[in-house]
């Protein structure tokens, strides 16, 4: 059987899972698929966590018993024991962040998403997360809004390597190498050595298809319904074309010439909305050398049993993809609405998800705490 995962391996795309919980790490299964499924990395997102926690009473009882003792806060709480499965998983990819030079073997974690539109407090959370974890392979991940981008730019002058999530458009995109462009040259006058710097840009996919699509399918057009399913990629390619423009500058070659690594395009949201669409599409449709995939284990099984890996599907793309764009707008897309339609639900859904993981986990913990003594 071909091993489609190797192959993409081989292309140069680098598999990152995106989940993470405590019975993955305890059961060995996160190491059986660094050892058997070329993943090389894993992010998480305040939904994963709000999955993997309400849902894994048994694996996390008794840290949860040990904070409810203690009588810690929810807030706490909760960064101790995302933090605890990140340092875990950190640690299991320790050789692999060394055999590739630090690109690789990243665990990410996110700062608490209900600061993304306050750029102070982010700066405070990152710092306190990437001292929290204490591992040199974790990213921090802010997300791209625009209280965001200072916020990256000033984690990363101060040495902390950033994922940087909630990507919808491309413009925003460029705003994003910007900021990490931004932040290196202010590490490198900081002091720092900028080879221990590392960054991803985490550009969400299938849900750019899936708001484009109800868009499309509103206006009830032929040009319109021709289009269906082919922005999300399209958006991804454009996306290419500039991160292909912005290192062959002068700004990021004089960053390159002091040791700077680049920050490498991401493809989020690669598990397929839309039933209708092939399950691997997000995988094979972007597969490019130096860019990362991050898959849902669904999507990564899907392209494990039927990927058609071809090679680089992206590079020299970006007339066409951007053909389509225009395609789109004189169809009557605004495409400018749906991106910040887009990155306001990220942000809401990412609240709601961490709301609801809070207030579950109050509930274990007040469950948790020993009665009050008699008086």
């Amino acid at each position: 059987m071909t091993d489609n995962l190797a192959a993409l391996s081989a292309l140069g795309v680098s598999i990152w899972l995106d989940d993470l919980d405590r019975g993955r790490l305890s059961g060995g299964g996160l190491a059986d698929l660094i050892a058997d499924s070329h993943v090389v990395g894993v992010t998480t997102n305040p939904s994963i966590f709000d999955h993997s926690i309400t849902t894994g009473a048994t694996a996390y009882a008794e840290q949860l018993h040990d904070l409810a003792v203690r009588g810690v806060d929810v807030n706490e709480a909760v960064r101790s024991l995302t933090a605890f499965d990140v340092r875990w998983a950190c640690d299991l990819f320790t050789p692999t962040f060394a055999a590739s030079g630090g690109a690789d073997g990243r665990v990410s974690i996110e700062v608490d998403p209900r600061l993304a539109r306050h750029t102070e407090a982010t700066i405070a959370e990152a710092k306190a997360l990437w001292w929290l974890v204490d591992r040199p392979n974790l990213l921090v991940k802010i997300p791209a809004t625009v209280e965001g981008l200072p916020a990256i730019t000033a984690a990363l002058a101060q040495g902390i390597s950033v994922n940087v999530t909630l990507i919808f458009s491309v413009a925003r995109y460029r705003e994003v190498m910007d900021a990490y462009m931004a932040g290196l040259e202010q590490a490198s006058a900081n002091g720092h050595d900028l080879s221990t710097i590392h960054s991803v840009a985490s550009f969400f996919v299938s849900r750019v298809d899936s708001a484009v699509d109800a868009a499309l399918t509103a206006l009830d057009t032929p040009a319109a319904t021709a289009l269906l399913g082919q922005a999300g990629i399209a958006n991804a390619r454009v996306a290419w074309a500039a991160y292909e423009q912005v290192i062959a500058g002068a700004r990021w070659q004089a960053l390159a010439a002091k040791g700077a690594n680049r920050q490498r395009p991401l493809w989020a949201s690669t598990g397929v909305k839309n039933p209708a669409y092939p399950d691997d599409r997000y995988v094979v449709e972007l597969a490019a050398p130096g860019c990362v995939n991050t898959m849902p284990e669904k999507t990564m099984d899907a392209v494990r049993g039927h990927g058609n890996v071809t090679g680089d599907t992206v590079s020299g793309t970006g007339p066409q993809a951007q053909q389509v764009f225009d395609e789109l707008t004189a169809a009557g897309v605004d495409l400018d609405q749906v991106f910040v339609d887009l990155e306001d639900e990220g942000v809401t859904k990412f609240v709601e998800a961490w709301s609801d993981l809070l207030a579950n986990l109050e509930s274990s913990l007040a469950a948790a705490r020993p009665a009050a003594d008699p008086a």
